[in-house]
C-alpha cells in the first residue's frame, strides 16, 4: 500500500516560558512596601499603566489581597490580573482570561533588613509570549518596564 501526501507541511513554533527576576532594595518596611502594592488603583505611580479594581479582595483577607481582580491597561491592551497571594512576605498574581502574554504569574517577595528599616524586594515574572513576537525582545520590554517601576517605589520611600 503506497500513500502519497502532497503540499503538507508542518511548521513547529517552539514558545519558551520567560522567566524575569529584579530586585530592588527599598527604604521602607516592607508592612508599608506591601500596603503600596496592593493599593492597585494608586499603582500608574510607579507602572507604566492604567490600574483599575474589578472585583475587591476576599472576606477576611487584607485590603487589596487575595481574590482581588484588578484591570491593567497599558499599551493599547486590556487585561485582568488576579491576586492569588497577599502575606506579608509575599505577593503573588495570574492574569486571568486573555492576555498579552500566556501562562503569566508574578512573584514579588518581601524580605525585611536592618530591623526592618529596609525592604529587599524579589520581583519574579514567567509567562510566554505571543510566536509572532521574538522571546528575548519580550523579556527586554518588561524588565525595563519593572525595573522603572521598582526605581520609582523606591524612590516613592527614600
Amino acid at each position: 500500500m503506497l500513500i502519497q501526501v502532497v503540499g503538507l507541511r508542518v511548521s513547529k513554533s517552539i514558545i519558551y516560558m520567560i522567566n524575569i527576576y529584579i530586585k530592588q532594595l527599598i527604604q521602607a518596611e516592607s508592612k508599608a512596601v506591601l500596603e503600596v502594592l496592593l493599593d492597585h488603583e494608586n499603582l500608574d505611580r510607579f507602572f507604566n499603566a492604567k490600574f483599575s479594581l474589578i472585583t475587591p479582595q476576599n472576606t477576611g483577607e487584607k485590603p487589596g489581597g487575595v481574590g482581588c481582580v484588578r484591570q491593567i491597561t497599558m499599551g493599547g491592551n486590556t487585561f485582568n490580573e488576579e491576586i492569588i497571594k497577599a502575606s506579608s512576605e509575599h505577593i503573588c498574581y495570574r492574569i486571568v482570561g486573555k492576555g498579552p502574554v500566556d501562562d503569566h504569574q508574578g512573584d514579588i517577595r518581601l524580605t525585611p533588613k536592618e530591623s526592618n528599616k529596609f525592604t529587599v524586594l524579589q520581583y519574579t515574572i514567567q509567562c510566554k509570549g505571543p510566536v509572532w513576537l521574538p522571546s528575548f525582545l519580550l523579556k527586554w520590554f518588561i524588565s525595563s518596564d519593572i525595573k522603572k517601576a521598582m526605581k520609582k517605589l523606591a524612590e516613592h520611600f527614600a
